[in-house]
């Protein structure tokens, strides 16, 4: 089967020797590995903020949060359609998510249903840049400003996506990113967290660690506030390193293939491919598809060695996200018609040239 996902890794010859380094370094867990990796990562996708490496791209968000002051009580501003940490990231601090509705045709989050579901007890606005493409940035972030809320990106599904011209992070008061197994980029697992205030940095710095500052020793450290064990370790600093030498001709690929899609599969009778604002440049994650007829598609696809699935449940159909409220239309239209196809970097020519003739036929 083509996968519909697929680990990226960098050649053993490259990853063995910096593993061996790290690993007999005598330093194990956050270190200098994670502050170059830091830097890098920073560097590299142009990122204006500070740039913190963590254990997950959940831990991230959770973090995100808290900095915003999201506090038991209080409502942030979500969206359904997502992988479920993201939601799971507002109940740990006590808030509660409240969904807006998503575009029919993209799978994200709808601007004027942002503001339509804004009040007093609204604390953050959290958008999703589902599946690699990128929400009406510019708009929402007018939203945020217009009613001072934070504007938390998360960027999970969108590494090297970009929004008028800017790396997809430099929009939101804080923005991260998932490092996690089956990404455009892993180092095995991880996250990144992105800070606009500089006045934050070592707030963050004691959140991902037990409330305490590294460095400081620890018979005179004071710890005032909750942290956790959010840090990333040397190991997997080392391991984003030499992935940062790849990631740009994977991330290319996806674009190559999703833009193959996008221009052969445009004028398929029954086919809509997924939506995006002209400022918006996805890094396809996933392909997405809508069509009536999704069911036919996705046999027709297993019948020629091509995984297709929804791959993601809304939040709002689990018991823990069901409130009375949750009248979400454009989701349920969407999902009802989604699917996703293969579009990473281990798709080839060929191959991508099959699944558009296979769903072209009918």
């Amino acid at each position: 089967m083509i996968p519909l996902v697929k680990v990226a890794m960098a050649p053993k010859e490259k990853i063995m020797p910096a593993l061996e380094d790290v690993l007999y370094s005598g330093m194990l867990a956050e270190g200098e590995y994670v502050y170059r990796f830091e830097d890098a990562f920073k560097s590299h996708f142009k990122i204006e903020g500070t740039v913190l490496g963590m254990s997950s791209g959940t831990a991230a968000l959770h973090t995100a949060l808290l900095l915003a002051g999201v506090q038991a009580g209080d409502e942030v501003i979500t969206t359904s359609m997502t992988a479920e940490p993201t939601n799971l990231s507002i109940l740990y601090v006590g808030a509660k998510p409240v969904f807006a509705d998503v575009i029919d045709t993209s799978g994200n989050i709808s601007v004027d249903s942002i503001e339509s579901h804004i009040t007093n007890k609204t604390k953050a606005i959290l958008v999703v840049h589902y599946a690699g493409y990128p929400v009406e940035l510019e708009k929402i972030s007018k939203i945020a400003r217009k009613y001072n809320i934070p504007l938390i990106e998360d960027c999970a599904h969108a590494l090297g996506s970009e929004y008028g011209g800017k790396t997809i992070g430099n929009y939101g008061d804080y923005a991260i990113y998932s490092l996690q197994a089956i990404k455009h980029m892993t180092t095995v697992d991880g996250g990144i967290l992105v800070i606009k205030n500089p006045e934050q940095v070592t707030a963050a710095k004691k959140i991902r660690w037990f409330g305490m500052e590294k460095g400081v020793d620890r018979t005179k450290v004071d710890i005032t506030s909750p942290g956790f064990k959010y840090n990333m370790s040397n190991v997997t600093g080392a391991i984003g390193l030499v992935q940062l030498d790849y990631i740009d001709s994977i991330i290319n690929i996806h674009k190559s293939n999703g833009r193959y899609y996008d221009a052969q599969l445009k004028d398929v009778s029954g086919v809509t491919t997924g939506s995006f604002d002209c400022e918006a440049s996805p890094s396809y994650w996933l392909y997405t598809l809508v069509s009536e007829d999704w069911e036919d598609i996705q046999k027709k696809l297993t019948e020629k060695g091509v995984m297709a699935s929804k791959l993601h449940r809304p939040n709002h159909y689990h018991t823990i996200f069901t409130y009375p409220e949750n009248k979400l239309p454009g989701l349920d239209s969407f999902y009802g018609n989604l699917l996703h196809i293969p579009c990473g970097w281990w798709v080839t020519e060929e191959q991508r040239e099959m699944i558009v003739e296979t769903i072209a036929r009918g």
